[in-house]
C-alpha cells in the first residue's frame, strides 16, 4: 500500500525538497502541503493522510499544538516531527501531544524516508542521540495530570517486563533487547507488546517516557 504523506513546514523550500524526495519513492505519496498548524489540522480532516511530517516552529499555531489537535481528532493519522534539536528545547511537548517520532532536518535523506515508513507502519521512531536527549529533557519537567501509568498498572508488570521496559527506555531496538537479555527477537517483541497493553501506552515513545518517569532510566543515560 502507498503511504499518504502531508508535509507541514512554513518554509516552502523545505516542503519542495521533501516533495521531490518522496516523489521518487513508489511506496510514498505526498497528498498535500501546509505552511502552518491551522492549515495542517484542516488538511488532515480533508485528506486523511497516513503520516504528517510536522515542523515545530511555525507562525500562528505551532507544530506541537497542531499535533495535539490532530491526535484528538477522528482521523487515524500519525505525526512525525521535523525539527532542529539544538533550537527546539520544547519538542518534548510533542511527545505529550501524541507525536510518534522525530527527524532532524540535516539527517540523511534515506533516514528521513525510513522514518516516514516506520511511523506509517505503526511503530515509533526513537533516533539515538536525538530522541533520548529529548525524552531525558522531557522527563525532568513536570508531567501533566494523569499522564503517567497508575500504580496498579505498574504493579502488574513482571520483573522481566521491567527489564525490557528499562532497555526500551535506553532506546534499544527489539533485536538489541534480545541480545542483551539472551532471548529471541520474537520474545522481546512479545514483551514490548504486553507492556504497551498493560501500561496503556500508545506506542514505543510512551514506553520510553514511562521508563524515565518510573526512574528506570536516568536522564542523559
Amino acid at each position: 500500500m502507498t503511504v499518504r504523506v502531508l508535509l507541514v513546514d512554513d518554509q516552502p523550500l523545505v516542503r519542495s525538497g521533501l516533495r521531490v524526495l518522496i516523489a521518487d519513492q513508489p511506496d510514498l505519496e505526498v497528498v498535500g502541503e501546509a505552511g502552518d498548524g491551522v492549515e495542517a489540522v484542516r488538511l488532515v480532516g480533508e485528506l486523511g493522510p497516513d503520516v504528517v511530517v510536522m515542523d515545530v516552529r511555525m507562525p500562528g499555531m505551532d507544530g506541537i499544538e497542531a499535533t495535539r489537535r490532530i491526535m484528538a481528532g477522528p482521523t487515524p493519522t500519525r505525526v512525525l516531527v521535523l525539527t532542529t534539536f539544538d533550537e527546539d528545547d520544547h519538542v518534548h511537548g510533542a511527545l505529550r501531544a501524541g507525536a510518534s517520532g522525530f527527524v532532524v532536518k540535516d539527517m540523511a535523506l534515506d533516514d528521513i524516508l525510513a522514518a516516514v515508513r516506520v511511523v506509517a507502519a505503526g511503530d515509533a521512531l526513537l533516533a539515538p542521540g536525538v530522541t533520548r536527549r529529548l525524552i531525558a529533557d522531557f522527563a525532568g519537567r513536570p508531567a501533566s495530570a494523569g499522564a503517567a501509568p497508575s500504580p496498579r498498572q505498574v504493579a502488574g508488570i513482571t520483573e522481566r517486563e521491567r527489564e525490557v521496559l528499562t532497555l526500551v527506555g535506553r532506546g534499544l531496538s527489539n533485536t538489541e533487547i534480545a541480545e542483551d537479555l539472551f532471548i529471541t527477537v520474537a520474545t522481546a517483541k512479545s514483551h514490548v507488546s504486553r507492556l504497551l497493553t498493560k501500561l496503556d501506552a500508545r506506542d514505543r515513545v510512551q514506553l520510553v517516557i514511562t521508563a524515565y518517569e518510573l526512574g528506570l532510566v536516568a536522564p542523559g543515560a
